[in-house]
C-alpha cells in the first residue's frame, strides 16, 4: 500500500507487499525489498539498496548524502539487510569515493530513536543500537554487539563481535570482540558473560574467553605479548583465535 501523499520517483524499485505510509519520499535510483514498511515521513535517497521485511518508523532519513566536506556528490551507495527495525530520527548516510564507496547494514538490527550511522560504516547482524548514539564515519562494527544509549564512536575504531557498549561513552580505540566497556572513559570491565549466555555459548568457551580476557587486561601485556600469549588456547578455542586476530588489526589500539 502507498499512500497518495507520498513521492516515488519512476526510477525507484519498489518490492511486494511494501507499504509506504503518508509524506514519505522515496527517491531515484532506491530500491526497498518485499514487505518493508515505511510508516510516516520518511525519506530514502540516493543509490539505496534494501532489504526484504524492514520496518523504518517516521522521521527516519536513510541515504542521505554524507557529512563530508570531502563528498562532491559522487555516486555512492547504502546497503542494508533483512528485518531491521529503524525507529524515529534514526539517520544512515551513504559511503565516500575515499573509502569503499558503501555504508552497509547487515540484518536483525535494531536502531533505536535518533541513532545516527555515518558515511562508509561497516555493520554487521543482530546489531542493537540505543538512542541517541553517534557512530562516526568508517566504523566497522561486528555482530551480535549492543551500544548503549548516547555512546560516541570516533572514526575508523573497529568494535568486534558480542561486544557491549556502557552507555554514555566515548569510543576513542577499539573494543576486542567479547569485552564490556563502560563509563566516561570506557574502562574494561570483564567480557559480556551474559550476553554470550543468552548466545547459547558452552560454559568451556565463555571460561577460555575470560582467560583470554585475563591474558589482554590483568596479565600487564603488551599487545604483542597478549598475542602470543594466546596462541596455545587460539588453537582449540574458536572464540579465542579471534580475540587474538582482532588485536592484530588494531589499527587505533585498544581499549584498556
Amino acid at each position: 500500500m502507498i499512500h497518495p501523499t507520498a513521492v516515488i520517483s519512476d526510477s525507484a524499485t519498489i518490492g511486494e507487499n511494501v507499504t509506504i505510509g503518508p509524506f514519505c519520499v522515496v527517491d531515484d535510483n532506491v530500491t526497498i525489498g518485499d514487505g518493508c514498511i515505511l510508516k510516516s515521513h520518511v525519506v530514502v535517497r540516493g543509490k539505496t539498496r534494501i532489504g526484504k521485511n524492514n520496518k523504518f518508523f517516521q522521521f527516519s532519513s536513510i541515504g542521505e548524502d554524507c557529512q563530508d566536506k570531502k563528498y562532491a556528490g559522487e555516486p555512492t551507495e547504502l546497503i542494508i539487510g533483512d528485518n531491521n527495525e529503524f525507529r524515529e530520527g534514526v539517520t544512515v548516510h551513504r559511503g565516500t569515493v575515499q573509502d569503499e564507496g558503501i555504508t552497509k547494514i547487515g540484518s536483525r538490527g535494531l536502531f533505536m530513536v535518533n541513532a545516527h550511522i555515518a558515511h562508509d560504516c561497516v555493520l554487521g547482524d543482530d546489531i542493537i543500537v540505543a538512542n541517541n548514539c553517534a557512530i562516526a564515519g568508517h566504523v566497522h562494527i561486528d555482530d551480535f554487539v549492543i551500544v548503549g544509549g548516547a555512546v560516541g564512536i570516533h572514526q575508523f575504531c573497529k568494535i568486534g563481535a558480542h561486544a557491549f557498549l556502557g552507555a554514555g561513552g566515548i569510543i576513542l580505540r577499539d573494543v576486542p570482540p567479547f569485552v564490556m566497556v563502560s563509563g566516561h572513559k570506557n574502562i574494561p570491565q570483564g567480557i559480556n558473560s551474559e550476553g554470550l549466555k543468552r548466545r547459547g555459548f558452552e560454559k568451556d568457551e565463555v571460561l577460555a574467553i575470560k582467560r583470554a580476557y585475563k591474558v589482554i587486561y590483568r596479565a600487564g601485556n603488551t599487545i604483542e605479548e597478549a598475542i602470543e600469549a594466546l596462541e596455545s588456547p587460539a588453537k582449540d578455542h574458536e572464540s579465542v583465535a579471534r580475540m587474538a586476530d582482532f588485536l592484530r588489526h588494531a589499527e587505533r589500539g585498544i581499549i584498556r
